[in-house]
């Protein structure tokens, strides 16, 4: 083959590659909430979104230590700076870190072992807004969700504005953040299990709380579902 033309084959190639990204996955991130919610995501930013308002994340193939979260009660300035009463992450609307508890999280690890996508929903952080997260390619449908009155039904020593504390956040002993790896269940970390058994109720929360797709699958995360 000329190198004329393996020239043109390797430039077709990379267009391919830049408009189809191999395993990448798309989140669409819907708020059903009957208020304003500013999403958030880490990789992605945030975006503002209304009652039934949809923001699009395309995540590329590898991402790990990825979450998708709500804000709420929120107000930016011009230059997307301010503060948030839950999920706030340094007080910037585009996000470059993860947000301050109380905040539901929704946290995925694409093209892992064995080309598997890793995604849990976790109130390690505590919980503010009700969440779905679910597949929707690739023949993979477990979806997962919490939507109980968490908030309303919060145990005093938790409650926090806007949201429901974990412990961890409240007490910071080794028992509830698992800083030595020795810990298990705790009357808190039952709580929220109880309400939302497929969520991460406190860090070592592995065996009924973490759900696997092949990689390439694209997913949505709905606030209020």
């Amino acid at each position: 083959m000329s190198s004329f033309f393996k020239s043109i084959t390797f430039l077709f190639l990379v267009i391919i590659i830049k408009h189809n990204p191999i395993n990448a996955a798309s989140i669409t991130i819907r708020n059903n909430c009957p208020y304003t919610v500013w999403a958030a995501a880490v990789p992605g930013g945030g975006q503002r979104l209304g009652q039934n308002q949809v923001w699009t994340i395309n995540p590329p193939a590898g991402t790990a230590g990825a979450r998708v979260w709500g804000r709420t009660n929120c107000n930016f300035d011009g230059s997307g700076r301010g503060r948030c009463e839950t999920g706030d992450c340094n007080g910037l609307l585009q996000c470059q870190s993860y947000g301050s508890p109380p905040n539901t999280l929704a946290e995925y690890a694409l093209n892992q072992f064995n080309n598997l996508d890793f995604y849990d929903i976790s109130l390690v952080d505590g919980f503010n807004v009700p969440m779905d997260f679910s597949p929707t390619s690739n023949g993979c449908t477990r979806g997962i969700r919490c939507t109980a009155d968490i908030k309303g039904q919060c145990p005093n020593e938790l409650r926090a504005p806007g949201g429901c504390n974990n412990p961890c956040t409240v007490f910071k002993t080794d028992n509830y953040c698992c800083n030595s790896g020795n810990c298990g269940p705790t009357v808190y970390s039952r709580f929220f299990k109880q309400r939302c058994p497929d969520a991460y109720s406190y860090p070592k929360d592995d065996a009924t709380s973490t759900f696997t797709c092949k990689g390439g699958t694209n997913y949505r995360v709905v606030f209020c579902p």
